[in-house]
């Protein structure tokens, strides 16, 4: 309990500290420039968060999309191993932003893949063969689409001159000529294409790559899965650690100057202080938040809709929704009206802006009751009986607080 009025009374005294300085309002210039300094602040936290975070080893560096594909789905076999290899390598060639890898994180048992990938990326003759094996492929898809054209039209021409009838269509012989002469360069490329396919394949690098595709086990695989799978679960949690690391450190420093600025009596470093220490706290709540919906399995919600709709209970999930809607509400509600926009607060602003402390109406100069409600503005204070304000809590002339 009196660990919790401590932090409540220090929070207090941080909140007080945000608005102002030295016990009055902050000034417009001053607000602008405090408000630059949380944004540069927070941005600088956020870019040194995630520079200090890039040095754990994410689940995609340790097992690469590609080793995922090569491994555990077996998505690459003999009539697409080309392409898909022609397709990292083709890219590889054309980024304009290459990212160094991180192959001392990478699993074991992808190591030997991706080593043998990044030879054949960096081959500049390998290279130059999958950038020409893939312009002969657009070269012949284009060929034999003009050539599927031409026999349609040379169908219609023929069936057209069968029948007698008049024809826009070139002759029978023009169309014939054209699909023979496109059908040869179709065959040209095709052996151009070929040719490509024996020097890519006979390359020792390449034929490695094919021989350690056709040799995966099966305990290779399920290691690699299991691994994958822990990697998946711990990760979110590991990188939180990492950026509490980060975090926390500059949080404490940034309290313990906004608590010996305070004790202290020091205007300007209290209110510098308060500030940073909120924006301090900003991303560490944001990335605990971001933890627990990560390490929260996504699957959960889609089988227990599952669950619901075999026993044709899905409504159920809709009452959910809405009942969580609510208790938001309401905590929102109760935050924004209990905490943040209290009546003291209000108060405060109204006597400070010479309004009815009862309907917030302006008051007429020299008022002591509102011409509007009828609320009476002063009373004898207890101690010096000098007039103050009813519902102020210090007294404007004594400044003894109010009972």
């Amino acid at each position: 309990m009196g660990l919790g009025r401590m932090v409540n009374n220090q929070m207090g005294k941080v909140r007080a500290h945000l608005t102002q300085l030295d016990g009055q309002p902050l000034g417009k210039a001053a607000f602008v420039i405090l408000l630059f300094l949380d944004l540069f602040i927070l941005i600088a936290i956020f870019n040194g968060l995630d520079e200090h975070t890039r040095q754990l080893p994410s689940p995609a560096e340790t097992i690469p999309q590609t080793c995922r594909e090569m491994v555990i789905d077996r998505e690459w076999n003999p009539s697409n191993r080309t392409d898909n290899l022609g397709q990292i390598v083709t890219a590889h060639s054309g980024s304009y932003y290459r990212l160094d890898e991180k192959k001392k994180d990478l699993h074991p048992v992808c190591a030997p893949y991706i080593d043998l990938l990044d030879q054949v990326k960096t081959d500049e003759n390998l290279v130059s063969a999958f950038e020409d094996r893939k312009q002969l492929q657009f070269e012949a898809k284009a060929l034999q689409r003009s050539i599927d054209s031409l026999k349609g039209a040379y169908d219609t021409t023929l069936l057209e001159n069968i029948a007698r009838q008049p024809s826009d269509q070139p002759t029978v012989a023009a169309i014939k000529g054209e699909v023979q002469q496109k059908t040869g360069a179709l065959n040209a490329l095709t052996n151009q294409l070929a040719a490509l396919e024996r020097t890519i394949n006979e390359d020792a690098r390449v034929r490695s790559l094919w021989e350690k595709l056709q040799g995966i086990e099966k305990s290779e695989r399920d290691k690699l899965l299991a691994e994958l799978r822990r990697l998946n679960f711990w990760y979110p949690v590991k990188k939180l650690g990492m950026q509490l690391l980060f975090l926390l450190p500059l949080f404490a420093v940034f309290y313990a100057w906004n608590a010996v600025s305070i004790r202290h009596h020091r205007g300007v470093q209290a209110l510098v202080s308060s500030h940073l220490l909120v924006v301090a706290f900003i991303p560490i709540f944001g990335k605990i938040v971001e933890t627990i919906y990560d390490i929260i399995p996504h699957k959960l919600l889609d089988k227990l809709i599952d669950i619901l709709v075999s026993f044709k209970l899905v409504a159920i999930w809709h009452y959910l929704v809405m009942a969580l809607a609510i208790a938001a509400g309401l905590f929102l509600i109760y935050l924004f009206q209990k905490k943040l926009f209290t009546r003291e607060r209000l108060i405060d602003r109204r006597i400070a802006k010479g309004e009815c402390q009862q309907c917030g109406r302006h008051l007429p100069a020299e008022a002591c009751a509102c011409p509007f409600c009828g609320f009476q503005q002063f009373t004898p204070c207890e101690q010096c009986h000098a007039l103050r304000h009813v519902h102020g809590r210090f007294c404007r002339k004594c400044g003894a607080p109010s009972p």
